[in-house]
């Protein structure tokens, strides 16, 4: 059996994408689309143990900060409501629906603001109430989200109670629900590959091991970096980037005791390490100005099982483990590995499937210098490339892979002192702008961020040399108003 489904799904070359890539996108008539982006909900059992408070709202802040983003996680839906933690502005809701064939948005933003989300569109009687009767006028509710978390299931059953017909095509049911944090969780995908390893020898991740508080931890990691000349500790749950400690030759003591003292004080700068399981793994060695250190890949289980591969790219991740955008295109990676990771993860999609996982998921993986790839993490949710995924399908079609190149990045920085605005950044780089009849350019991929000194876009081109030269172009353009 293994055989059989190893040469249908794994011997898979890049003539073979633009069949894996086909996606049905028609839609029923008379079904109204809820997208709520829970992105702080997903994270809550993290964020809410962060210290101090003020830095726990920054983090918070900077993850709502991305809601504009997930707009265009709906580019293809004619209408839909979208349900945001933020205010969103008129003129990035036009922005979007220029570049999309968006008709109508709905956007709902909750009054109160706890963090989770779900909870507070129930609990506001009044916008709650408007929605309801609203989503009435429909023989069909698809309410999706961008992660599914307890809040957004007991939000479905008080949508169905009140009569609505609510699907959620996107989401386990209740009975599976438990695959969303046990995969999604460092230590579950690690159980994963351990009971692996036998049928799938290239399913690896880094040597580790699982341990639950700081003291321990603190003994084994020193343990680890004295004897292999460095250590990668991460939480079983993070965010952003947070939640992981990356060290190498030099920056710890190199005598244990020195070094297990170190690594606590340090562990004991923020409680989540207290909070949860601790993974103490070793660092791979990666060429950092290679290309393709970091692939990834995103996967789609439909609710009747089926498995669908989206895309491979490659990500942008600082030395510190920091995430900062990626390059989709079916040339990022060679053959070799891009069919290496393809293969991985069909077989990690179908263990997800067989124990009920739905919706949108994608791995995290290491190439090291050893040739090897290991696996890093899964995130069973929406991902950093699910909405660039569906602007770029909306827009280019089921050949996406191979006719355009895209790149994403959310590291800009503004250097001046006066404040710039999502209209004078659109004015200053409309030489470049994307549009329809130059089906390429630059999109700017949330207007929010820009009040912190932030940009974060996406840029389209027909090839990898002509994307670079349109990212080059847009920062001497942003150099002016800079």
């Amino acid at each position: 059996m293994r055989k059989r489904i190893k040469k249908r799904y794994y011997k898979t070359s890049k003539k073979n994408l633009k069949k894996i890539l086909s996606k049905n996108t028609k839609k029923e008539k008379k079904e109204l689309v809820i997208y709520i982006y829970n992105v702080v909900e997903d994270e809550w059992s993290f964020l809410s143990a962060i210290q101090p408070v003020e830095k726990r709202f920054e983090l918070i802040n900077e993850c709502n900060d991305t809601s504009e983003c997930y707009l265009f996680a709906n580019a293809s839906e004619k209408e839909f409501i979208y349900i945001s933690p933020i205010e969103i502005l008129n003129n990035f809701k036009n922005y979007f629906q220029s570049i999309t064939n968006n008709k109508k948005v709905d956007i709902y933003v909750p009054q109160k603001r706890t963090g989770l989300i779900c909870k507070d569109l129930y609990t506001d009687k009044q916008l709650f109430s408007d929605l309801v009767q609203k989503a009435k006028k429909y023989k069909k509710v698809k309410l999706i989200s961008y992660a599914t978390s307890p809040e957004f299931i007991e939000l479905k059953d008080r949508m169905i109670q009140l009569g609505l017909n609510v699907i959620t095509p996107e989401a386990p049911d209740i009975e599976n629900a438990w695959t969303v944090n046990f995969f999604g969780s460092k230590s579950g995908i690690r159980q994963l590959a351990q009971q692996s390893r036998a049928v799938e020898p290239d399913f690896i991740m880094p040597e580790g091991v699982i341990c639950v508080g700081k003291l321990d931890a603190a003994k084994i990691a020193a343990n680890t970096y004295i004897r292999e000349k460095g250590v990668v500790l991460k939480t079983n749950k993070g965010s952003g980037g947070h939640g992981v400690m990356i060290f190498r030759d030099g920056e710890l003591p190199k005598d244990y005791k020195s070094c297990e003292k170190r690594i606590y004080e340090l562990l004991s700068e923020d409680g989540y390490w207290e909070r949860f399981p601790i993974i103490i793994e070793e660092l791979i060695n990666v060429d950092y100005k290679a290309f393709g250190a970091y692939p990834n890949i995103e996967f789609k289980i439909h609710k009747n099982g089926k498995i669908e591969m989206l895309y491979y790219c490659v990500m942008m991740v600082t030395k510190e483990g920091k995430y900062y955008g990626l390059d989709i295109h079916e040339d990022v990676l060679n053959e070799r590995t891009a069919t290496r990771i393809t293969d991985t993860g069909y077989f990690i999609a179908e263990k997800y499937a067989e124990e009920g996982y739905r919706g949108h998921f994608d791995i995290d993986m290491i190439a090291g210098k050893n040739s090897h790839i290991y696996v890093c993490e899964s995130n069973t949710r929406n991902t950093g490339g699910t909405d660039i995924y569906k602007l770029v399908y909306d827009l280019y079609g089921e050949d996406f892979f191979s006719d355009i190149y895209v790149l994403n990045r959310n590291d800009y920085e503004f250097k001046t002192q006066t404040n710039q605005t999502f209209e004078k950044v659109l004015d200053a780089l409309k030489p470049i702008i994307y549009d329809k009849k130059n089906n390429e350019g630059i999109v700017i991929s949330s207007a929010a961020p820009i009040k912190d000194k932030l940009l974060y876009y996406t840029v389209l081109g027909k090839n990898k040399k002509r994307a670079y030269q349109l990212e080059q172009d847009m920062l001497e353009l942003l150099n002016k108003i800079n």
